[in-house]
C-alpha cells in the first residue's frame, strides 16, 4: 500500500477511534489494535539470520581483541622485580614492622591471609 494511502487510512481510523468503541465494527477494532501493537516499526521481528550475524561479529571482535592482547604482550618486557614472591614477602615484613592496618590487616592479631604475596617465586 502506498504511503499516502496508508496515511489516509490511518487518519480515518484515528478519527473513528475517537467515538465510543462499542460503536466500532470488529474489523475497525482489529485494525486499530494492529496499528497500535502490530509487528511493525520497533516491534518488527528481526530478519532471518540476524542472531547468527551478531554472533559472528561478536566472535570477530573477541578474536581481534585477543590478537591485540597477544601482540602487546609479546612486545612487553619482563615483569618488574617487585612481582616476585620474595619481594612481596619482604613487603609483608616491612608492613608488619610499621604496624600497618593493626585492626583487620597484616599487623592484626591472628592474621592468616597472604598479605601482599600474589606472585610465584623468582625463577633462577
Amino acid at each position: 500500500m502506498p504511503p499516502q494511502e496508508q496515511a489516509d487510512l490511518w487518519m480515518a481510523l484515528r478519527d473513528r477511534m475517537k467515538v465510543d468503541w462499542h460503536e466500532m465494527t470488529l474489523q475497525e477494532k482489529k485494525a486499530a489494535y494492529w496499528i497500535a501493537f502490530g509487528p511493525h516499526g520497533p516491534r518488527a521481528l528481526p530478519p532471518k539470520g540476524e542472531g547468527l550475524k551478531i554472533f559472528n561479529y561478536t566472535m570477530i571482535g573477541v578474536a581481534v581483541s585477543f590478537a591485540l592482547f597477544l601482540a602487546i604482550r609479546s612486545l612487553s618486557g619482563p615483569p618488574p622485580g617487585t612481582m616476585t614472591k620474595e619481594y612481596q614477602e619482604m613487603t609483608n615484613e616491612y608492613l608488619r614492622s610499621q604496624n600497618v592496618e593493626p585492626i583487620t590487616g597484616l599487623s592484626s592479631e591472628g592474621y592468616s591471609g597472604k598479605g601482599q604475596v600474589q606472585s610465584a617465586p623468582k625463577k633462577p
